[in-house]
C-alpha cells in the first residue's frame, strides 16, 4: 500500500501519518530524512543538494526527485510506503506522479487532513511542553487537551508540572511562510493535493482520495481515516 499524506502544519499530519505507519507497518519515508541521509551519507545527490541548502536555494526537483524513488525502492518499501512532506507544489506533484509511472510504482491512497488555516496556526502557537514529560499533550486553544489553571498559570494537565513553549512555535512569521506554500492553491502544496483529485476523477478512483475534517480531536480523526482505508 503506497501513501501520499497532506496537511497543513497543525494539522496533525504527523500523528495520523504514524497511526497509519503502525497499523500497516509501513516506513514513514519524509522528505527532510531524506535529505539529511544522502548528505550525511555523501553520495552524489546529496552532495549537489548540499550546495543548495548551504546557499539557501530550493533543491531543485531533478535532485530530489531521484532521491525520493531511490529510497521508495529500499527493501523495506517493498510492501509499501507513506511519503510526508513532498510533493510541496503542483509542478513537483507533477514530476512525481510521472516519476512513479515511469518506475512502474502504483499510488494507492492520498489522504488530506483539511484545516482552516487560522485554526491550524492557533494550534501550533498554543502547543505547551511540560517540564516533566513533553509527550503530555497540552494545547490552550484545544478544548480536549486544555492545559489546568492554578494562580492564574497554566499547568501541565496530566501532571501539573510547569508548562512552556517552543520558540519556533511561537514565530509567527516562520509559520506564516510555511502556511503561504501549503495554503496556495494556484502552485503551492494544494494545488499538488487538486492534481491528485483530478487524476484520480481520470483514473475511476485510482489512487483513492480519502479528505478528512482535522477539526475534531486526534481519536475522531484517526477512526474516521481508518474506516476509509480498506
Amino acid at each position: 500500500m503506497n501513501v501520499l499524506i497532506f496537511g497543513p502544519n497543525g494539522s496533525g499530519k504527523g500523528t495520523q501519518g504514524a497511526i497509519v505507519q503502525k497499523k500497516y507497518n509501513l516506513p514513514h519515508i519524509e522528505s527532510g530524512v531524506i535529505f539529511r541521509e544522502n548528505i550525511k551519507g555523501g553520495t552524489e545527490l546529496g552532495m549537489k543538494a548540499k550546495k543548495f541548502i548551504d546557499s539557501g536555494d530550493l533543491v531543485p526537483d531533478d535532485i530530489t526527485i531521484p532521491m525520493i524513488l531511490d529510497r521508495l525502492k529500499r527493501d523495506d518499501c517493498k510492501n509499501g510506503w507513506l511519503l510526508d512532506g513532498f510533493p510541496r507544489n503542483l509542478e513537483q506533484a507533477k514530476a512525481l506522479n510521472k516519476a512513479l509511472d515511469e518506475a512502474g510504482m502504483n499510488l494507492d491512497y492520498v489522504i488530506e487532513i483539511v484545516l482552516d488555516r487560522e485554526i491550524a496556526k492557533k494550534r501550533i502557537m498554543g502547543r505547551r511542553l511540560c517540564e516533566n514529560d513533553n509527550n503530555h499533550p497540552n494545547n490552550i486553544y484545544i478544548d480536549a487537551i486544555k492545559p489546568e489553571e492554578k494562580d492564574g498559570e497554566f499547568v501541565c494537565r496530566v501532571c501539573g508540572g510547569a508548562l512552556s513553549a517552543r520558540a519556533d512555535d511561537q514565530d509567527e512569521t516562520a509559520i506564516n511562510k510555511r502556511h503561504d506554500i501549503y495554503y496556495d492553491a494556484n502552485n503551492g502544496t494544494l494545488a499538488a493535493v487538486e492534481f491528485f483529485k483530478n487524476l484520480s476523477k481520470e483514473n475511476n478512483g485510482s489512487p483513492k482520495v480519502i479528505e478528512l475534517d482535522g477539526g475534531p480531536g486526534v481519536k475522531e480523526v484517526s477512526e474516521e481515516l481508518m474506516s476509509k482505508i480498506n
